[in-house]
């Protein structure tokens, strides 16, 4: 696991908490996975909170030197994933959220604390 993958997860979780964001989850998966080392999730209660907090992570985490790989979705998307490499934030709407399910599909991830990053 990189040592600043931490810090790069509490800069999505901090980004997505300014813009309200809800239900946010963390789960640590470096050690049941090589994709990545953290996954952020976070759901927003419309398009026009899902597009801000897609905004205020590219801004936050653009500040903090983090480049993302890539972005899937767009800004009419209910589904956005925003592969930072050691990080992977994925943004839904309620629904989506719900449908997909990511934290049953990634139960044996450690679930952190932001505290804990």
């Amino acid at each position: 696991m990189s040592q600043d993958s931490g810090k790069m997860a509490a800069v999505a979780y901090d980004a997505l908490d300014e813009k309200l964001g809800e239900d946010i989850e963390v789960l640590r998966i470096d050690e049941i996975s090589v994709i990545a080392d953290y996954l952020v999730i976070a759901n927003g209660d419309n398009p026009n909170q899902i597009r801000a907090m897609l905004e205020q992570v590219e801004q936050r985490m653009d500040e903090a030197g983090y480049t993302s790989k890539r972005i899937e979705g767009n800004k009419n998307s209910t589904w956005i994933l925003m592969d930072y490499g050691d990080v992977i934030v994925h943004i839904f709407s309620k629904e989506d959220r719900l449908f997909y399910d990511l934290e049953r599909i990634w139960r044996d991830g450690e679930k952190v604390k932001r505290e804990e990053l």
